[in-house]
């Protein structure tokens, strides 16, 4: 079976069976005609007309595999008294979609059998007020079902319920420790596992070479075919290039084999190998897996997680660092890199694998890695940090330009963006609010789906946008430190 998303639909048993057919017959519909437009199938469950109804299909919700979130709709009135023990119960992403059948009210129709039917405006209100009692984590979405916003906002809902089924069977492998001496990097695996779901675990480095000595030539000629297929090759080092194909073809089959989306590693352990992993991990990355560089394994498993609640199951979402800035008066921009792994989902062209010398970490030989600019466009990226006893997730809004200058002599990805408000001021929240060097750069996934993410999972959340001050940032920081404190 398809993960899917279940609609359960409130009512009760005063109208008759007539009402309650009705209901269930346009549920069905509603049900049908949005799943055609909606990234995962909307599956019509019950009219729920009891406590015990309800208790039932949140129960069956949270230990069906294939359910991925609750949508839930009051046709027509629901005491929704009714509800407080399923809604309590449920771990599902929930969605309360407050919609009606009808788009106009019949002016020539409209009597106490339509008002009987058609109370969405009533029963979604009963509905609203158990869940915020409960303290029910929750998506409310108001509108016209098949009005396109409400669509784009449930297709934007079901990418982040997927999201959190990924953060939750999220296993991440690291090869090696953290680089030496960095502090945001580290984190508390313990609490990342109970909070999001991880099982961020280490792998020695002399593990990966054992099993990239016994990948054969053929596996490395095959996958060598591939990267020829999709990038431009810009070098006459092929050993090179063969030597990435290997060492992406044993984190593969060593992710694989242990269920793992994301990995990390670091260029100060390259224990018996020759070359950084560069091309392999960026190529593992367009297949949606998840990089950290420096042992950073929070922004690999974030990578993982954006990457699938991105466009298609793995939408332009990337591992980034802010290296350098662009200070000139009036034209301010941050340059995005890494030494070799930026993903090749963000580029703007065809990429060129090229050969240069490293001049850190332990390669013995110049590594191979792509090498374009990123494509503009409005943008985000994110950061998860371990503020000690909780998580908190910075997400920044910008827009990605073309870079302004070619930079012939950086050999690596790049991205170019104006961080909003501004630059300076961009800066000054990012350092307030303690976000990391490490990013998520994601050009399809939005702060609001990010907001939801961190509601469903239970963390903090802080938005840099083009409204935000350094003042009015502090005072929410503040506020924000006594709440969770007290939780």
């Amino acid at each position: 079976m398809s993960k899917q998303f279940w609609f359960v639909v409130g009512s009760q048993d005063l109208y008759g069976q007539e009402v309650l057919d009705t209901v269930a017959r346009r549920s069905e519909e509603m049900a049908a005609w949005l799943s055609e437009k909606l990234p995962y199938p909307l599956v019509y469950k019950v009219t729920a007309m009891s406590s015990d109804q309800i208790t039932k299909v949140m129960k069956e919700a949270n230990y069906d595999d294939d359910c991925l979130g609750v949508v839930t709709w009051c046709h027509t009135f629901s005491p929704s008294k009714m509800w407080l023990t399923g809604l309590d119960l449920l771990q599902k992403p929930y969605c309360h979609l407050a919609t009606q059948y009808n788009l106009e009210i019949p002016n020539d129709e409209i009597d106490m059998d339509f008002m009987n039917l058609n109370q969405a405006a009533h029963g979604d209100r009963e509905h609203g007020f158990i869940a915020a009692r409960l303290r029910k984590p929750r998506k409310v979405i108001a509108g016209y079902w098949k009005d396109e916003k409400v669509i784009e906002r449930l297709s934007e809902f079901q990418k982040v319920a997927y999201g959190v089924h990924v953060s939750r069977n999220m296993k991440v492998m690291r090869f090696g420790d953290n680089m030496r001496d960095v502090a945001v990097t580290e984190g508390d695996k313990v609490e990342v596992q109970k909070v999001l779901g991880w099982e961020v675990n280490t792998w020695a480095v002399g593990d990966l070479v054992k099993v990239m000595n016994e990948v054969t030539d053929e596996e490395v000629e095959a996958l060598f075919d591939t990267y020829k297929e999709s990038y431009d090759i810009n070098t006459d080092n092929i050993a090179a290039i063969r030597y990435q194909a290997k060492e992406e073809i044993a984190i593969k089959k060593m992710m694989d084999a242990n269920n793992c989306k994301a990995f990390s590693n670091t260029f100060q352990d390259l224990y018996g190998m020759e070359q950084l992993p560069g091309l392999a991990s960026q190529h593992l990355m367009s297949l949606g897996y998840g990089y950290g560089g420096e042992g950073d394994w929070k922004v690999s498993a974030m990578t993982a997680i954006m990457k699938a609640m991105g466009e298609n199951g793995n939408g332009a979402s990337a591992f980034m660092e802010d290296y350098t800035y662009h200070l000139v008066k009036g034209h301010e921009y941050s340059l995005g890199a890494h030494m070799l792994e930026v993903c090749p989902s963000l580029a703007a062209d065809k990429p060129r694998i090229e050969t240069h010398h490293l001049g850190i970490g332990m390669n013995e030989k110049d590594p191979a890695r792509l090498v374009f600019e990123g494509k503009a466009g409005k943008g985000i990226v994110a950061s998860l940090i371990d503020m000690g006893g909780r998580l908190r997730l910075i997400v920044q809004d910008i827009e990605a330009v073309k870079p302004i200058m070619q930079m012939p002599n950086l050999p690596v990805a790049r991205v170019m963006w104006r961080a909003l408000p501004d630059l300076t001021d961009g800066v000054e929240c990012w350092i307030t609010a303690g976000g990391a060097h490490h990013t998520v750069l994601s050009y399809d996934v939005t702060a609001e789906m990010m907001r939801d993410f961190a509601k469903f999972m239970g963390i903090e959340f802080v938005h840099i946008d083009k409204d935000t001050t350094v003042e009015k940032l502090e005072e929410e920081l503040l506020v924000k430190d006594l709440v969770w404190k007290l939780r």
